[in-house]
C-alpha cells in the first residue's frame, strides 16, 4: 500500500537558533510520486531523513509521529521500516559486483541464493542494464550507477521510496532520461515515492503532487498544474518563474491600477489586492489585435533569443512586463505593440512576507533556563545494529 502519514513533525538543531522544521503534517497516497521542492536549507532532506529513521522528532512542542500503512514508525529502527533511502550519491560497493549489490538487500533479509540471483538480473533487465550483472561499480559511469542503486533499491519491495536529490550530479540529457525510467518503474511496480528536489522543473516533470517548503514548513500543496496557475503567494509564484505583479484595488471584475487604468478579472475581488499574470501568458501583438477588454499599447524594450520562446520586456502605462512569445514571433526593442492580458490569467497572490528573525542567544539561555527541558520520546526506538556498534566488514575477501 504505502499510505503516509506525517503529524506535527518538528526538528531542531540546537546550533542554530532557526528550527529546521516547523510542525510539518502530511498525507501520502498509496502509490503516488510526492515531491518534497524548495530551496537548500528549508527542511526538505530533514523530512526525509526523519522518515527513514536516520533522525528522531522533537517531541515537543507535539510528538511527532510518522505512520505508514497504519504502523507509528517512531519506535522502529530504519531496517524494520519497510523504507528505502536513496541518496543523489550510488553508494554501491565497490567489492561486490553489479548484480551482488542488487541482490544485497535480499541476501540480509535471507532470501535463498538462487531466487536472490535471479530477482536481481530481473531488475536489472527493467533499468536496461541486462548483462552488466558481472561488472564492478568502478565500470561504470553516472547513470549506470545510479541506475543499479535504483534496481538495488526496487528490489527489495518496499512500501515506500525516498528518493534524496538522486539525478542533481547527472548531466541534463542523462537526467531527463533517469526522469522517465522512475515514472516507468513507479508505475510499474506501484511504490509510494516522496522525491526531495530544488529543481521545480524536475518536480513537475516527476510529481502527481508537490509540496513547496521554505524555512522549514510547507507553504502550498498541489498539483504541478496548480503552483503555475494559481500559487497562493508571491513567494511560490517567483519560485515558479514568475516575473509580473501588479498592486490593484479590487471592485467586483474591475481592478483599477494606481495609474488609474481598469483591468477586468475573471475573479471577483474587492480591496488592495496583488496580482501576477505568467510571462508566457502575456500576449503581445505588432497590431491592435480587436479585442475588447485588457488591451493595452507597449514597447519592446529588450528581446532575446530563449530556444523554446523569445523573451520580451516590455513598458507599459504601470510600469514594466516581460513576456514569452512564440520564438518565430519577430519584435525590436523601440517597437510598439499591443498586449492582451487575459482576464483568467490575472490571480491574486499574497504578498511576500518578511523571513523569520532568528532567536537571540540571550533568549535562547533564558528560555532553556525558566522552561524544563523535552520529555522523553514517547516512542523509543531500539537501537540499531550500527548504534550498537556492529559495522559490517566490507571489505575484499581474500581468494
Amino acid at each position: 500500500m504505502g499510505h503516509l502519514v506525517l503529524r506535527h513533525l518538528s526538528k531542531r538543531f540546537h546550533k542554530q537558533g532557526i528550527p529546521a522544521l516547523r510542525d510539518l503534517s502530511l498525507t501520502v497516497e498509496p502509490g503516488e510520486i510526492f515531491a518534497l521542492l524548495g530551496p537548500s536549507g528549508c527542511g526538505k532532506s530533514t523530512t526525509l531523513n526523519l522518515i527513514a529513521g536516520l533522525l528522531e522528532p522533537d517531541p515537543w512542542p507535539h510528538p511527532g509521529e510518522i505512520w505508514l500503512d497504519g504502523i507509528l514508525l517512531n519506535p522502529r529502527p530504519p531496517e524494520r521500516r519497510g523504507v528505502t533511502l536513496l541518496s543523489q550519491h550510488s553508494r554501491l560497493f565497490p567489492h561486490l559486483s553489479v548484480g551482488e549489490n542488487v541482490a544485497f538487500g535480499l541476501k540480509m533479509r535471507g532470501v535463498p541464493r538462487a531466487e536472490r540471483e535471479a530477482a536481481a538480473l530481473r531488475m536489472l533487465e527493467r533499468v536496461q542494464l541486462a548483462g552488466f550483472a558481472q561488472r564492478r561499480p568502478s565500470q561504470l559511469s553516472g547513470g549506470q550507477a545510479q541506475r543499479v542503486a535504483l534496481a538495488r533499491a526496487l528490489v527489495i519491495r518496499p512500501k515506500l521510496l525516498l528518493l534524496d536529490e538522486p539525478l542533481s550530479a547527472l548531466d541534463a540529457n542523462l537526467r531527463q532520461e533517469m526522469q522517465a525510467l522512475i515514472r516507468e518503474l513507479q508505475a510499474e511496480t506501484g511504490v509510494t515515492t516522496v522525491l526531495v528536489t530544488h529543481d521545480q522543473v524536475e518536480a513537475t516533470a516527476m510529481a502527481h503532487r508537490i509540496g513547496l517548503m521554505f524555512a522549514g514548513q510547507l507553504h502550498q500543496v498541489g498539483s504541478p498544474a496548480e503552483f503555475y496557475q494559481r500559487p497562493r503567494s508571491e513567494r511560490v509564484a517567483r519560485f515558479f518563474g514568475g516575473v509580473n505583479f501588479l498592486d490593484a484595488q479590487g471592485e467586483g471584475h474591475q481592478l483599477r491600477l494606481s495609474t488609474g487604468i481598469l483591468l477586468k478579472s475573471a475573479v471577483p475581488l474587492q480591496g488592495q489586492v496583488r496580482l501576477t499574470v505568467r510571462p508566457e501568458q502575456v500576449q503581445v501583438f505588432p497590431q491592435p489585435p480587436g479585442l475588447a477588454e485588457n488591451v493595452f499599447p507597449a514597447q519592446v524594450v529588450a528581446e532575446r533569443f530563449a530556444g523554446p520562446q523569445r523573451r520580451l520586456q516590455l513598458r507599459t502605462g504601470w510600469g514594466n512586463l516581460e513576456a514569452w512569445v512564440n520564438p518565430h514571433q519577430m519584435f525590436a526593442p523601440g517597437q510598439a505593440v499591443w498586449i492582451h492580458l487575459p482576464p483568467e490569467a490575472l490571480w491574486p497572490v499574497e504578498g511576500e512576507p518578511s523571513p523569520p528573525a532568528p532567536l537571540p542567544a540571550q533568549a535562547l539561555r533564558a528560555a532553556h533556563a525558566t522552561t524544563p527541558g523535552p520529555s522523553p520520546s514517547p516512542h523509543p526506538r531500539p537501537l540499531s545494529l550500527w548504534e550498537r556498534g556492529v559495522k559490517l566488514n566490507l571489505e575484499p575477501r581474500q581468494r
